[in-house]
């Protein structure tokens, strides 16, 4: 048995299901698998892996698994935790340090855990496994090779450690491949969204205005897939040229105050804090939804919305009711927290399997290029973003051309026909 903080052993037969489920609907990952299997090149390797701990994630861990590496893992949100899955990973050799609902603390406490586990190579989600390797576990981080970061938010935190030479070891910006934001940001985040605000609320967003707060790759699929469902789409941001982008895509931007007095639904994409805040708050409609898809559970401001309520109760499971002196009533849902994952499953596994085929590939690129790699943040090589894209095609059945040695010479030419 693996080494474990989770809440249930007996949980995991449900977890085993779970992720035999995802397992066959992630054919890029199944082919990488047997291919691991057959090459072993994690053998004698130490892997962390800090993600939202489900069952596509749980997938991930057991192919790194089959491909030699001894894996620890733990949750990157203390809402997304599953138990049963945990547990399940347990019973596959998996350490699982994670447990629905922790505490910062605990959340802390096994993060530290995973940390003392002494990895060769990390996989993080935001930033924080890395945070704790640069402040109170600086001693590890001599051993780790490199590591990869999935998110947005991750990869801004890298790039500023870079930029202040305090980065202690290489690491693989995976959000910033195509096969990342082009398809998990924007099509896993517009879909994964909405699934867990419905699933929670049972609300129609037909007829209903929306304001989505950011208008990046996450916020461009919420966006869409918001019209899809009928609502009237409001965009907020900062950036003029996003902010024109919204437009020409059919959606109407304007500032986040117009918008509070306009929103039934409001969800943040931003990766930035304070996004709503009390000023926002006084002039939101009565039964407005307040709910947050960037990383950290600081874009809704909480403890504005706190302050200002005279009663607040859990009317439903996910859902926070605010009753403010007026007598309005504000609903924040999953505490603030990634909806999609805190209250859902996270996105399609049709698509975090590209997701972390890249994050297999690239750490497995680590291992090969540790000696050539240097202190800094690294885009995921063209080759590898290629090939997990060729092997999803072959999985729907799609084929495409390829370039004739002619056209490769004349493309490469200056000498263009005109």
């Amino acid at each position: 048995m693996a080494k474990s903080l989770i809440r249930d052993i007996s949980l995991a037969p449900a977890g085993r299901l779970k992720i035999d489920w995802v397992r066959q609907h992630m054919p890029v990952l199944n082919v990488i698998r047997e291919q691991f299997e057959q090459e072993q090149p994690f053998k004698g390797i130490r892997i962390a892996v800090c993600i939202h701990l489900e069952a596509k994630t749980a997938y991930l861990a057991e192919v790194l698994k089959a491909g030699g590496a001894e894996v620890s893992i733990s949750g990157s949100n203390p809402l997304s935790t599953q138990d049963d899955v945990a547990a399940a990973l347990v019973q596959s050799g998996i350490n699982v340090y994670s447990w629905y609902n922790a505490t910062d603390a605990e959340y802390k406490d096994h993060l530290l855990h995973l940390i003392d586990d002494q990895p060769d190579i990390v996989i993080d989600d935001g930033g924080d496994v890395v945070h704790l390797l640069h402040t109170e576990r600086t001693e590890r981080a001599a051993k780790i090779l490199g590591g990869c970061e999935e998110t947005t938010t991750g990869v801004l935190r890298l790039r500023a450690l870079e930029k202040q030479g305090k980065l202690k070891f290489p690491m693989i910006a995976v959000n910033d491949a195509y096969c990342k934001y082009l398809f998990d940001n924007r099509y896993g985040t517009g879909e994964s969204v909405w699934s867990g605000i419905m699933r929670t609320t049972n609300l129609i967003t037909a007829g209903k205005t929306v304001v989505v707060a950011g208008y990046g790759w996450c916020g461009k699929g919420v966006a869409m897939r918001a019209k899809g469902l009928g609502a009237k789409v409001i965009v907020t941001e900062v950036d003029p040229v996003k902010a024109i982008e919204a437009y020409m895509d059919g959606f109407q931007p304007m500032n986040s105050l117009e918008a509070a007095r306009l929103g039934d639904i409001f969800i943040t994409v931003t990766g930035c804090k304070d996004v709503f805040t009390g000023r926002h708050y006084e002039l939101m409609k009565d039964g407005a939804i307040l709910c947050n898809a960037g990383h950290f559970d600081v874009e809704v401001n909480k403890p504005d919305l706190v302050a200002m309520a005279t009663s607040r109760r859990i009317v439903r499971k996910d859902i926070e009711e605010f009753t403010l002196k007026d007598g309005r009533k504000l609903y924040l849902l999953a505490e603030g927290r990634l909806v999609n994952l805190a209250a859902g499953d996270g996105h399609p596994a049709e698509i975090m399997d590209m997701s972390f085929a890249l994050q297999a590939l690239s750490a497995r690129y680590i291992l090969e290029q540790a000696k050539k790699l240097t202190n800094k943040v690294y885009v995921v090589p063209k080759e590898i973003d290629h090939r997990v894209a060729t092997l999803k095609l072959n999985s729907l059945g799609v084929h495409i051309d390829t370039l004739t040695a002619e056209q490769e010479a004349y493309i490469n030419s200056l000498n263009h026909a005109t």
